[in-house]
């Protein structure tokens, strides 16, 4: 059974299978700590009453830490496996898995919300939400495909097949701090057909006006109100 214990001193392991150095993990744990005492507090029942007797009696579960918690949410998001396999990796069946991934994951939300480092969902607040931060002078936009079943209508199938992929995709864009990497926006999901230009002008983000804005030729001809956008060319080939 994985357990926190025994993968923290494993610097290459740990990041492995949660996607976060051991330093990033005690940084969002705080967090989740906190997100998880007021959701559930000791003093009252998962239920929400009172509680008659003083949490912590009777048989120990799985997941009987805080960190042990956090663990297992944060493998759930990193690699998605199926919840038979989820359960047997932390001892639990797949029926307690499916039961932990949906009371742990809005508390894992609620936490990254807390530290600030969500991604803004509404288009109109970007500007808002990054103006006093340190790292909002220069952002990279990008779009991101990821694979998804095959439609069975003939019309879906033709909306989601990407060319520029091979294969049925769903799109969404992201726009990122250059700097620190921290994914400052994230677009609403669309058909991986759609070109990542024409996703941007329908969002229509609104950016820090002060800002650099860097651009993949996706993005050609996507010109927002920032101070500048850098966008890298091609170099011509050498004749002989």
């Amino acid at each position: 059974m994985l357990r926190y214990e025994v993968v923290k001193d494993n610097r290459r392991k740990f990041l492995a299978i949660t996607g976060l150095t051991p330093e990033e993990f005690e940084l969002i744990l705080t967090a989740f700590r906190d997100a998880y005492q007021r959701t559930y507090p000791e003093t009252k029942t998962k239920a929400g009453e009172e509680r008659q007797r003083k949490a912590g009696a009777g048989r120990k579960g799985a997941l009987d830490t805080i960190e042990q918690k956090l663990l297992f949410a944060l493998v759930y998001q990193k690699d998605y496996p199926l919840q038979e396999l989820l359960g047997e990796v932390f001892g639990l069946s797949q029926g307690r898995a499916n039961e932990w991934i949906h009371r742990l994951l809005p508390i894992l939300k609620q936490a990254l919300d807390d530290l600030g480092v969500l991604p803004e969902r509404d288009l109109h607040e970007l500007a808002l939400h990054e103006q006093d931060r340190e790292d909002a002078a220069d952002f990279i936009i990008v779009g991101i495909e990821r694979r998804r079943q095959r439609p069975k209508k003939a019309e879906k199938q033709a909306l989601h097949y990407s060319g520029k992929k091979k294969t049925h995709s769903d799109k969404n864009i992201l726009v990122a701090a250059a700097r620190t990497k921290r994914i400052a926006y994230l677009s609403q999901t669309y058909p991986g057909k759609m070109h990542d230009k024409k996703v941007a002008d329908t969002e229509a983000i609104s950016y820090p006006e002060n800002a650099t804005l860097h651009k993949d030729a996706g993005f050609q001809g996507y010109e927002p109100q920032v101070r500048k956008t850098c966008q890298p060319k091609k170099s011509l080939a050498k004749r002989n």
